[in-house]
């Protein structure tokens, strides 16, 4: 298992599917491909399974289990991100690759804006995009950008904990929901309380932990956290569905006076096959942008306004991808699957 794990990683891939009655699979620039040909049996990926749990009580358990989320790592190849799961009354895995070194912001080909959200004093910072678009390689690059820079107490809460950041010239407090907390929500409203100057939420789920965000964003102190949207507005869409009912128009209210920016990502191939490259629509909140975050209404209009801030360091999805097929990297289908039509962005 070992090698055939350090043979995809040396590849390039960043998923990894382990499924009993199937063969080793890996995801490699965005395709899944298979790397063996020997299909594996019932318990041989339940002995998978049990190797990657992180401690006795969890293996005493695994025939119970039905979801389990966990990290593991492997010397010299790198850590992982585990889900064991149960379909057809048998084991499957699914290992998300983490490399050891933490990226920078230059190395993932962010915008400058994010370095500037990255330093700010206080407010929401959220980082969104579809399942493996790289939203926890960006929050490590802000992280790190943070700790390089600034001497400040970040307070992680994840489930599980990815990339692990050691002290610099901040002091990283790094709480992984099921060991050290109960909770995003738990561990959220304990971070309030360790005197903390950047708080990580590795998701906002549900209403209470949005809450929480905001709260300690009006507090002073920098939020950062992720959303599983696809784009800066079903972003915005998804927050004011989460509000309650009763709460909406004072959310909304709130939720303009905290936030501070959007970066939403996606990955797409390279033309030269060589990996892939990301895009991103980012949005900062101007007066205009908090005018119309007050107004569930008018949230169509945040693309024009995206698309006319690039003085605020604001760029729509079809900017960012018609600069990218500019510089040859990504091919004219990609583009226009963003958007961009005869290699200019569309308005």
């Amino acid at each position: 298992m070992e090698k055939i794990i350090k043979a995809a990683v040396e590849r390039g891939a960043s998923d990894l599917h382990i499924k009993a009655g199937d063969v080793f699979r890996a995801r490699i620039n965005g395709k899944l491909v298979p790397l063996t040909k020997q299909r594996l049996t019932p318990d041989q990926t339940r002995a998978i399974a049990l190797k990657l749990l992180p401690n006795e009580d969890d293996r005493a358990r695994l025939d119970q289990l039905k979801d389990f989320d966990c990290s593991w790592g492997m010397p010299g190849v790198g850590r992982f991100r585990v889900n064991v799961l149960r379909q057809r009354s048998s084991f499957m895995i699914v290992m998300r690759v983490i490399p050891f070194a933490v990226p920078t912001i230059d190395e993932l080909g962010l915008p400058p804006i994010t370095a500037k959200l990255a330093e700010l004093d206080q407010g929401l910072v959220l980082v969104t995009g579809v399942s493996g678009s790289g939203k926890s390689s960006t929050v490590a690059a802000m992280l790190n950008h943070i700790n390089q820079n600034l001497h400040r107490h970040i307070v992680t809460v994840e489930n599980p904990i990815e990339f692990l950041h050691r002290d610099v010239k901040c002091s990283v407090t790094q709480r992984e929901v099921g060991v050290d907390t109960d909770s995003f929500a738990v561990g959220l409203q304990s971070a309030l309380r360790q005197d903390p100057d950047v708080i990580v939420i590795g998701e906002i789920a549900d209403s209470e932990t949005l809450d929480t965000a905001i709260k300690a964003s009006e507090r002073g102190h920098l939020v950062i956290s992720t959303l599983p949207t696809q784009d800066v507005v079903s972003t915005v869409s998804r927050i004011h569905s989460m509000f309650p009912a009763v709460e909406r128009e004072i959310g909304t209210i709130r939720l303009s006076e905290v936030l501070r920016g959007i970066l939403s990502q996606r990955l797409l191939s390279r033309k030269d096959e060589g990996g892939r490259v990301v895009a991103v629509e980012a949005l900062t909140t101007t007066a205009p942008v908090r005018a119309i975050l007050r107004d569930p209404e008018r949230l169509g209009a945040l693309r024009v306004v995206m698309m006319e801030g690039a003085e605020d360091g604001m760029q729509a999805f079809e900017q960012d991808a018609s600069r990218l097929l500019e510089e040859g990297a990504i091919t004219q289908e990609a583009a226009v699957a963003l958007g961009v039509t005869g290699g200019a962005p569309r308005k």
